[in-house]
């Protein structure tokens, strides 16, 4: 279980963000602050665990970033992502250069902010697993993807990181079979339109394969069937 710290001066905000925290799993929140101060304390305190910290920039007179220069000097190796309305280059600069992992521009929805956590998780999961990296398990963890295969893995407008995993994740319990957008609709529980503009795009990047199946009456049906090559980037989807 990865611990999250909130630092949030609005306590409406700050409960939604626990909230949220609370729905992603493999993540707690082990405390908040709302005031530089506070944090300060929390994160000089040995006894309290904190993997990750999700960090607002405004804070009544006081500036959230320069809490990051204190994190750095006080050893710990908690992260940071930034959560805030502030949107101009200076502040992100900034953010970027002290080494956050992720920045949110509030208001933002639930779903950014699980792919947020969940993209820390996979990377934060495997620096504690791996000792030793090859060039290619960098470019995963500083790209997500190879670098040469990044744009065509990009989502296309509509589609989302959570929606696709769930399909990612029943096509790879089912890695042998062939498929209809009705069975994968059915199977999980999302309409046959959403689902069908997922494999269609699955299709385009070649993960999946498509056959047009004929009947005697009515339209063809499309049927999907898993790439063996492709496997390990499913399995990429499915994180």
């Amino acid at each position: 279980m990865f611990n999250v710290f909130i630092v949030e001066d609005d306590a409406m905000v700050a409960e939604l963000n626990r909230c949220y925290v609370a729905q992603v799993p493999g993540f707690q929140c082990t405390g908040t602050a709302s005031t530089l101060g506070e944090a300060r304390e929390r994160i000089n305190d040995p006894t309290v665990a904190i993997d990750l910290i999700l960090l607002d920039v405004w804070l009544r007179q006081e500036n959230g970033l320069d809490l990051l220069p204190v994190l750095r000097a006080s050893g710990r190796t908690a992260d940071v992502i930034m959560i805030s309305s502030a949107s101009d280059a200076p502040t992100i600069q900034k953010s970027l250069h002290y080494g956050v992992v992720d920045y949110l521009i509030k208001p933002f929805k639930f779903p950014r902010f699980e792919e947020a956590l969940t993209a820390w998780k996979t990377k934060e999961t495997q620096f504690r697993a791996q000792k030793q990296y090859a060039q290619a398990d960098i470019d995963r963890l500083l790209h997500g993807v190879a670098p040469d295969a990044a744009e065509s893995h990009t989502l296309p407008k509509g589609l989302t990181l959570p929606t696709l995993r769930t399909l990612c994740q029943w096509i790879d319990a089912h890695a042998d079979l062939e498929f209809s957008t009705d069975d994968l609709s059915t199977a999980v529980g999302i309409s046959r339109v959403s689902c069908r503009k997922y494999l269609i795009w699955l299709a385009q990047i070649n993960v999946l394969f498509t056959r047009i199946q004929y009947g005697t009456t009515g339209r063809p049906v499309y049927r999907y069937h898993l790439l063996t090559e492709q496997h390990a980037l499913l399995k990429q989807f499915c994180q």
